[in-house]
């Protein structure tokens, strides 16, 4: 048995000659377990609001999206991309092409993303979901061109769920300088008609800015063959979507680009990292600070057991082992105090998860009604090791110094 554990253990939990040090013992205990509760339910609650973020996501953007590393557009009938219809794991393959125009509906104007895709692009997301109005997804027929707008570009342009006149799209030639004398011919001009549909991602940089449309339309407006902005691909259930990417950038080498639902969010994502990064740091901060009150705990220990440390070492305890013991009293109060720490916020986040008790008011238009909240293992393995090595640190050195000061012969 390690001796100085065992007369560690037995002095955390046994009744010290001072009232005073089990009720500063207890708060220390406390003190670590709420700066430890705070960091799991803040973590959990970030990792809430970006699977959050990512569902909204989900049936705009695609699974794996290919662009050109240089350049905004690419041949999408090279053999390099061809070849990816053929993968196995391959479930949709879709392509678009986008680029910024000028809308005008009446009197009003603004500058919009016309967004032009195939006849699967209802296959590679489920765009139904985000969709309102009445009407079928229908972006082209024999007559005409249908847009399906963001709701706030409908909003701000006036035209209503189903306008009646066309909306006139305006993009630049390529290629060719604005004559200042007649500037509308250095324009391409189209028109498109209403489809009785909107969506809404609820994220305003597609809601206030993107049109759908059709991959003809846009290559007739933009001037354009073969040539699409991007190769969308969804794949088939069960498909290992990091090793599928790794296998297509082989393919397609460094003048591709291929990416992930995160990766193409990754400005949205990488701000709220950082967000969760100072927050970790901040309540560590605030776990240093709490770790203070083991040193005053340990401390008035050490004063409290003087005579023991004498009858220690007429028993053959050297100095190290006397030391060790308090350095293990410290460090059991800091893994306890995680423990319970751990525990209550695991309890704390399942309670959320299950009844949604903290709210996030009762005003304003909130997507959700309460905090969303999930657990990552990752997250809890880090504050465990986190705690652990504050409290390591903050006992060791003001151990060795108060036992050289009050234990000395």
């Amino acid at each position: 048995m390690n001796f100085p554990l065992y007369i560690a253990k037995r002095y955390l939990f046994s009744k010290k000659s001072h009232n005073a040090i089990n009720v500063i013992s207890a708060i220390s205990v406390c003190g670590i377990a709420l700066a430890t509760l705070a960091l799991v339910c803040t973590l959990s609650v970030f990792n809430g609001f970006q699977d959050l973020v990512a569902t909204f996501f989900t049936a705009f953007d695609p699974e794996l999206k290919i662009t050109a590393v240089k350049g905004k557009v690419f041949n999408g009938e090279d053999e390099r991309i061809c070849a990816l219809r053929t993968l196995p794991e391959v479930d949709v393959f879709s392509v678009s092409l986008e680029d910024n125009v000028l809308v005008q509906y009446h009197d009003r104007q603004v500058m919009a993303v016309l967004k032009g895709v195939d006849d699967e692009f209802d296959s590679l997301t489920p765009i139904d979901s985000i969709l309102f109005g009445k009407g079928d997804l229908l972006l082209h027929d024999e007559v005409a061109d249908y847009a399906i707008p963001g709701l706030q570009l409908i909003s701000v342009l006036g035209t209503g769920m189903r306008f009646l006149d066309p909306l006139e799209v305006y993009a630049p030639k390529r290629g060719v300088k604005v004559n200042i004398a007649n500037p509308s011919a250095s324009f391409v001009t189209g028109q498109l008609f209403s489809s009785g549909l909107a969506f809404a991602v609820n994220q305003e940089k597609y809601d206030g800015a993107y049109i759908l449309t059709s991959l003809g339309f846009a290559r007739r407006l933009f001037r354009y063959d073969k040539e699409v902005s991007a190769v969308n691909l969804k794949l088939k259930q069960g498909s290992d979507i990091d090793q599928v990417k790794r296998h297509i950038q082989t393919i397609l080498g460094d003048s591709f680009r291929v990416q992930d639902r995160y990766e193409q969010q990754e400005d949205t994502f990488r701000l709220m990292e950082v967000e969760k990064l100072i927050s970790y740091l901040f309540l560590t901060f605030i776990l240093v600070i709490a770790c203070f009150n083991v040193i005053g705990s340990l401390s008035m220990l050490i004063l409290d057991k003087k005579e023991d440390v004498v009858t220690l070492r007429n028993l053959g305890a050297g100095d190290n082992q006397i030391v060790r013991i308090f350095f293990f009293e410290g460090w059991m109060i800091s893994l306890l105090g995680t423990s319970v720490g751990i525990v209550s916020g695991l309890l704390l986040c399942y309670l959320q998860q299950r009844y949604g008790f903290i709210s996030l008011g009762s005003t304003g238009s909130f997507i959700i009604d309460s905090y969303p909240v999930s657990v990552h293992v990752a997250d809890i393995i880090l504050i465990f090791v986190t705690v652990l090595a504050v409290g390591f640190l903050s006992v060791w050195y003001p151990v060795r110094a108060l036992s050289k000061r009050f234990l000395s012969d």
